[in-house]
């Protein structure tokens, strides 16, 4: 990341189910970002790449399927990340997982923060699940996220938020932890060895 440049965010829309409320939730929370002004803003919606269910195997040379590179190309670029997932069964969309494990240097040294929307708990289990996966890589989770209980009630029927300025609080606080997280670790991952990863970081075109 240039130093004169903002940080890269991208948003995932985690869940690919036709019925699917992600990209409202998305539409709303990229328009705060951008009026937050720290971030460039990548919106990524899953249901775009058909991710394989089955995993590559331990070959680090092997090519990957055209949607896992392109996809990787765009988490490449993100400094940090907004994971948005519905609750399903107590836990977090499917598609979502698969597209964890598809990818582990694009999750590594970069913050990240989520936004999980369901019924009256607004899918509080979805996020406290995502938290135990990402010092694996290791990534930072914020402690700041956004939990929409009731969701159908938070968004009229033309996607905007019922209470505009209630909504912007949570995530006022989110894009303000993000910010603070990105730039310092994309500095530290071009020029500090972490010191448990066994793997060269991959480096952005215009970061070199």
């Amino acid at each position: 990341m240039p130093a004169n440049e903002n940080p890269t965010l991208a948003v995932v829309i985690g869940s690919i189910r036709p019925d699917r409320f992600g990209p409202t939730v998305a539409r709303w929370f990229t328009a705060e970002a951008e009026a937050h002004g720290a971030f460039t803003v990548d919106v990524i919606d899953l249901a775009d790449y058909k991710l394989p269910m089955e995993l590559a195997g331990n070959d680090p040379h092997a090519t990957p399927p055209d949607d896992v590179a392109a996809l990787g190309r765009r988490m490449s670029a993100a400094d940090a990340f907004v994971l948005l997932t519905p609750v399903y069964n107590r836990s977090y969309a499917a598609s979502l997982k698969t597209a964890i494990d598809w990818f582990y240097t694009e999750w590594a040294l970069r913050p990240i923060s989520f936004i999980s929307y369901g019924g009256a708990t607004g899918g509080l289990t979805a996020v406290e699940h995502l938290r135990g996966i990402f010092p694996e890589f290791p990534a930072i989770t914020t402690k700041s996220f956004i939990s929409l209980a009731n969701f159908w009630k938070v968004f009229d029927h033309d996607g905007r938020p019922v209470d505009a300025a209630a909504l912007r609080t949570p995530a006022t606080a989110v894009l303000d932890e993000l910010a603070w997280w990105a730039p310092m670790l994309s500095e530290a991952r071009k020029n500090r060895p972490y010191p448990t990863l066994d793997f060269e970081l991959s480096i952005d075109e215009d970061e070199t």
